[in-house]
């Protein structure tokens, strides 16, 4: 149990990552307030004992409500609109939440006095990379607004950094699924992701048919491939990238990943497995902005921070199909 006696703020702590994050940080003794507005988590997943604020990082005087309600020590970043095709239909409303949004929660971090935060980033900064696993010193080149808000957010924090305005440790990671099998989940009411994980679920429980999107990619079966990473796995990431603060390290950047790429085909035949019935789907044409492969090289996260996934896909899979929703 820790004696801090200060709150880790979480925004977007009602989602499908955050109520999983609250819910890991609280059995470690925390003290937690969420911050959300609602629309995409839902009530009935924020965890019990934490503290919630209702409001939206976009609106700026709400962004000050948790530090003037609590003594808050640092802040985990979850908040952000996160879907591919979407930020290239809607660029404006991605630019204007993701990186508009961070920037008033900024603001009132900055005029409140709190330093630490860790920033949920994602993989997708890399774009289309020549070579994977691909680690940080990749070049950034995004092909899509969510990709480009979330680097954009990554370079006002380093200005922030240099400026001696905080202390951040960013972690970037792609496609996340499972769930904690020992937590009693709300039946009603959850968050809805919209990965492929969740999709070939929502297929296997009688949601019509999965749509596999893009079948002419260079790669052996001709769809994407992609890291997958265990929720539980990257809560853990965020958990020790707090810790890590109080060790000296701050300002880095790291990947999170499993290291293994595996095709949407592969993944079918994985929750096919798991369910022990075929997933049913169909063949679609290529998403906007989506890329041929990404996956991850986690070894400055492993060296640095100590941190090891420890559930691979198949794992991953099981999880989701216990979780019968």
């Amino acid at each position: 149990m820790t004696k801090d006696k200060k709150y880790i703020l979480v925004t977007g702590g009602a989602g499908y990552i955050g109520g999983h994050m609250a819910g890991l940080l609280l059995d470690a003794g925390y003290r937690v307030v969420i911050f959300d507005n609602l629309s995409t988590g839902v009530r009935p997943w924020i965890a019990k004992g934490a503290k919630f604020i209702k409001g939206d990082l976009c609106t700026p005087q709400d962004c000050h409500k948790p530090f003037n309600q609590y003594p808050i020590g640092a802040v985990i970043h979850f908040a952000a609109k996160i879907v591919v095709p979407e930020s290239v239909s809607q660029p404006v409303m991605y630019y204007a939440n993701n990186v508009g949004g961070t920037l008033n929660l900024l603001k009132a971090m900055t005029a409140h006095k709190v330093r630490r935060i860790v920033f949920s980033s994602t993989a997708a900064i890399y774009g289309d990379p020549r070579q994977v696993p691909v680690d940080e010193t990749a070049p950034a080149a995004p092909t899509n607004s969510y990709g480009a808000s979330k680097y954009m957010v990554e370079q006002i924090l380093q200005d922030s950094a240099k400026a001696d305005l905080l202390d951040f440790i960013v972690l970037r990671y792609f496609n996340v699924a499972g769930w904690d099998t020992r937590r009693a989940w709300p039946a009603k009411g959850r968050p809805v992701p919209t990965h492929l994980v969740s999709n070939a679920m929502k297929a296997l429980r009688g949601g019509g048919e999965m749509t596999v999107c893009g079948t002419d990619y260079k790669t052996p079966d001709g769809t994407g491939v992609r890291d997958f990473i265990h929720v539980l796995d990257l809560c853990q990431a965020h958990f020790l990238a707090l810790k890590a603060f109080n060790k000296g390290i701050k300002n880095e950047v790291f990947n999170l990943g499993n290291g293994n790429g595996f095709s949407v085909m592969e993944v079918i035949k994985t929750a096919s497995q798991a369910a022990g019935k075929p997933v049913p789907y169909r063949t679609g044409p290529r998403r906007p902005g989506d890329v041929t492969t990404i996956v991850a090289s986690s070894a400055k996260a492993r060296k640095v921070l100590g941190w090891k996934p420890v559930h691979d896909l198949q794992a991953i899979l099981q999880s989701e199909w216990a979780r019968k929703i």
